[in-house]
């Protein structure tokens, strides 16, 4: 074992926490699920495909529209910031179209094209976007949800933590949240393999912790993760919502065995199944 560099975690071990490919040897299988089950979604219902929300690179969204007046699922994916595409998750759609919701999952620019600060403008931009243009597409802007799996799971609790007052926007326009398998202190990550890419400095590191950001008020947090997951991902989770909790803001665990890193998420392509079913019902839907 070599010299500890976070919580007891030496260089190799910090970095096989975080390396979910090592961890699901069949992860090349999900990925191909994904693909398969969002070309599919994007046959069977309606939809909008890569419009702008920005001028900048990756400032797109897919709609699947509803209405009228329908809430609104936005979805962020994952893929540690620095890969995975919009299109990749369309499949999403699967967990609330049918009951009557409007479907948004947006992209953004991967890093190293831009900076992590960039891509979490992007984001919030893309929120700015969709409450403005909702009833574009059918959708309620007074009921507008957002969730996110893995580096998206990051990026739903930026985006809950984000004064939107600043964005001309009212205050509690995110009115509930899923970071889904998410991750919510990056000191770790700036420490692991992943930084060759990242890039994170300390104090950018701390700056985009949503554990360090907790906001004075917001609508409903559900974390679910996955069973299966390495202990990292479970402190993450744990922490985040201790650090909600501590502001008494309203924040539930979601522990889902049996479910890895890349089966969590793919349950959202099953209306049926636990999580899309508790995702629906912090959306008020059945």
């Amino acid at each position: 074992m070599g010299s500890p560099i976070f919580l007891g975690y030496d260089q190799e071990m910090l970095d096989r926490e975080y390396d979910n490919r090592r961890k699901v040897p069949d992860f090349a299988d999900y990925f191909a699920r994904y693909a398969s089950e969002s070309a599919a979604t994007r046959r069977e219902f309606e939809c909008r495909l890569d419009v702008p929300y920005g001028p900048g690179p990756g400032e797109t969204l897919d709609i699947f529209p509803a209405g009228p007046s329908a809430p609104i699922q936005l979805f962020i994916h994952g893929g540690y910031w620095r890969a995975m595409d919009k299109a990749d998750f369309n499949y999403v759609a699967r967990a609330f179209r049918p009951a009557g919701a409007a479907v948004v999952v947006i992209n953004y620019a991967l890093v190293p094209a831009v900076g992590m600060d960039e891509l979490v403008r992007q984001c919030r931009a893309s929120v700015a976007w969709v409450h403005r243009h909702a009833g574009s597409f059918g959708g309620d802007p007074e009921r507008l949800f957002i969730s996110g799996h893995s580096a998206g799971g990051h990026l739903v609790a930026m985006l809950m933590s984000t004064d939107w007052r600043a964005w001309g926007l009212p205050a509690d326009v995110i009115k509930g949240g899923s970071g889904i398998s998410g991750l919510y202190d990056l000191e770790p990550i700036r420490l692991s393999y992943l930084n060759r890419d990242l890039g994170l400095g300390p104090e950018q590191a701390r700056c985009l912790s949503p554990v360090h950001l907790p906001p004075e008020r917001s609508g409903p947090l559900l974390l679910p993760v996955g069973g299966l997951e390495g202990p990292e991902y479970h402190r993450q989770t744990e922490e985040l919502a201790r650090a909600w909790w501590k502001r008494g803001l309203p924040c539930e665990v979601m522990d889902m065995p049996g479910l890895n890193h890349f089966s969590i998420v793919a349950q959202l392509g099953d209306p049926a199944s636990e999580l899309a079913r508790a995702i629906r019902r912090q959306m008020g839907l059945r």
